[in-house]
């Protein structure tokens, strides 16, 4: 028998975990939604993501931070693990960048080697 699993996660901002779920290709909403697991039994979230032939992956405000919410059992095509270190890179990619865009640094250069992106920022004297 399956159950919802929890994992916790450091996403604290909305919008760089959005724009995150985007880059990865993920079809999402927003709002007081549920996902479904196994025999039909629900859990709330505020973000679902859609997954297609799957059960839907879910992410839930739990204080100030984000937590993964999902029925693994269910989910075709990927593992948590990875989902979450996926959306962790992208998430940390867009903190990254508005930190350095807010103290004044333009982006000049990016490049992705083996799963590793590296940016080159520089500011304006």
């Amino acid at each position: 028998m399956s159950h919802f699993s929890r994992l916790k996660t450091r996403f604290v901002e909305k919008e760089y975990l959005l724009k995150a779920l985007t880059d990865l290709g993920y079809t999402y909403e927003e709002g007081e939604l549920t996902i479904e697991g196994f025999n039909g039994r629900q859990t709330p979230v505020d973000i679902r993501i859609s997954i297609p032939v799957s059960y839907d992956i879910g992410l839930r405000k739990k204080g100030d931070h984000y937590e993964i919410v999902a029925d693994w059992f269910g989910v075709r095509g990927i593992k948590p693990k990875d989902f979450e270190n996926s959306l962790a890179q992208r998430y940390a990619y867009h903190a990254a960048r508005d930190q350095m865009e807010r103290q004044g640094f333009n982006l000049v250069e990016e490049t992705q080697d083996n799963g590793q992106i590296r940016l080159v920022l520089r500011r304006a004297a």
